[in-house]
């Protein structure tokens, strides 16, 4: 089991719902029913389009992830952060080590990502902005296996797979408070693949459930948290190949 300390989060579910009380707002100040109703209408068609789109997943063929059976190490190319509730944590360094990507023929699926079973990341030096309160991380695989599964498109996918209660930040000092990732089963974080010579699983501000334990200052009522985080992927059989991700 390893044990790292804090990093942070954010809930752009708070920002959807402020945009759209912005938008209510903008037609209540409007001088006539006629144009209100105009905007309500044209809101209301543009909230429908946009969980149509949600609704409706992308067509994604298969995906071949090269080299076969090589072996690879993420490492944050910055800081990772996380939050949830009250909880804002940051940490400088993060990294997991000693992954291989599947042996051929595993490392090729046709219809569509292919899963790279991953050790769970350690997270380093991570801090707090509330003074007096110290924190600390807690990844394992208890019940079950941390994996990114790679998906080729337009663009490239890669959705981090925590396992159920994989992930548990404690807070300690003048707030205790527990934050698990994934309390009821296992749950992804989504993300991009980048490309090119300096390959990279990037997640900007990705949701994930969380369950948070503690005292009435824990916000325990909170249900979800963000993870941002760049990891460059990095080929340690071969350092001078490129890991690649394509179609099938």
């Amino acid at each position: 089991m390893i044990i790292t300390k804090y990093a942070r989060l954010t809930t752009p579910s708070l920002r959807s719902g402020a945009a759209v009380l912005a938008l209510a707002g903008s037609a209540v100040l409007l001088p006539t029913t006629a144009q209100a109703s105009q905007v309500s209408q044209a809101a209301q068609a543009e909230l429908t389009a946009v969980a149509a789109r949600a609704a409706t997943p992308a067509v994604r063929g298969g995906t071949s992830v090269s080299p076969a059976g090589h072996r690879f190490a993420a490492v944050a190319s910055g800081p990772v952060v996380f939050e949830a509730g009250p909880i804002v944590v940051t940490c400088a360094a993060s990294e997991t080590r000693d992954n291989a990507i599947p042996a051929a023929p595993q490392h090729t699926n046709p219809g569509g990502p292919v899963a790279l079973r991953i050790k769970p990341p350690v997270f380093k030096d991570c801090t707090t902005d509330a003074p007096g309160l110290r924190v600390a991380v807690e990844t394992n695989e208890d019940s079950g296996p941390w994996q990114v599964l790679l998906q080729h498109g337009d663009p490239s996918t890669a959705r981090l797979s925590i396992p159920a209660r994989g992930f548990v930040l404690r807070t300690s000092g003048l707030l205790a408070c527990k934050a698990t990732a994934a309390p009821a089963g296992p749950a992804s974080a989504q993300g991009r693949w980048e490309g090119g010579t300096g390959p990279a699983v990037a997640l900007d501000r990705a949701p994930i459930p969380v369950k948070l334990e503690g005292s009435f200052f824990c916000a325990t009522s909170i249900t979800g948290a963000t993870i941002s985080a760049r990891y460059a992927v990095q080929d340690t059989t071969d350092p001078g190949r490129v890991i690649t991700v394509d179609p099938a």
